[in-house]
C-alpha cells in the first residue's frame, strides 16, 4: 500500500463511522412526534385494522407502593420525634449503663428493687416503673435480675421489643 492511499484511508474510516449512524437513521425514516391528538388517531387505527388498544386497559395505581424518591430516613426521623416523650421521672433521663442494681425485695405483695446511679444516688423500682432514656419499662423482677423492655421501630416500621436485663453483682 503506498503512503497515499495509506493517508487516505486514515480519514476515510473514521468518516464511515461518523456517517453510518446517519445514514441507517435516514434509511428507516424519520417519524412524527405523538401528540395527544396523534395517540388518539393511532389507537383508533390499531382497533380498526383488527389490533387491540392496550393502553386504555393498563391503569397505574401506587396505593399501598412507597415512593422509591422519597427518603426512609427521614420518615424514621419524623416517627422517632413524634414518638419520643418528655421524660416524667427523673429515672427516665437516666441511661441504663449508668445504673446498677443493688438490692431485690421479693414479697407476696409485690416485688421490689433498688437501683443506683452514677452519683450514687439509690431509686427503689417495680414492675411497670418507667426507667431509662429510650422508653423501658421494668417488665419483670426476679430472683437475682431485673428485665427492662424496650420497645422501638425497625426499618420497616414494625414495633419491636428488646429486652435488657440488669443482674446482681455477685457476692464475693
Amino acid at each position: 500500500m503506498s503512503h497515499q492511499s495509506h493517508r487516505i484511508s486514515r480519514f476515510v474510516w473514521p468518516l464511515l463511522f461518523l456517517l453510518l449512524p446517519c445514514v441507517v437513521h435516514a434509511a428507516q425514516g424519520e417519524r412524527a412526534p405523538q401528540t395527544p391528538a396523534t395517540l388518539g388517531q393511532n389507537a383508533s387505527l390499531g382497533t380498526e385494522m383488527g389490533g387491540e388498544n392496550q393502553d386504555s386497559d393498563y391503569f397505574y395505581d401506587a396505593t399501598g407502593k412507597t415512593d422509591p424518591f422519597k427518603s426512609f430516613i427521614a420518615v424514621e426521623d419524623e416517627v422517632s420525634k413524634k414518638n419520643k416523650r418528655k421524660p416524667r421521672t427523673y429515672l427516665e433521663t437516666l441511661d441504663l449503663s449508668q445504673l446498677e442494681l443493688i438490692a431485690i425485695m421479693l414479697s407476696s405483695k409485690g416485688n421490689w428493687a433498688m437501683v443506683r446511679e452514677s452519683k450514687g444516688t439509690g431509686h427503689t423500682i417495680k414492675v411497670g416503673t418507667a426507667i431509662g432514656i429510650n422508653g423501658g419499662i421494668v417488665h419483670e423482677i426476679e430472683d437475682k435480675k431485673v428485665v427492662i423492655r424496650e420497645e422501638f421501630k425497625d426499618y420497616k416500621g414494625n414495633t419491636v421489643y428488646r429486652d435488657i436485663t440488669k443482674k446482681l453483682p455477685s457476692l464475693r
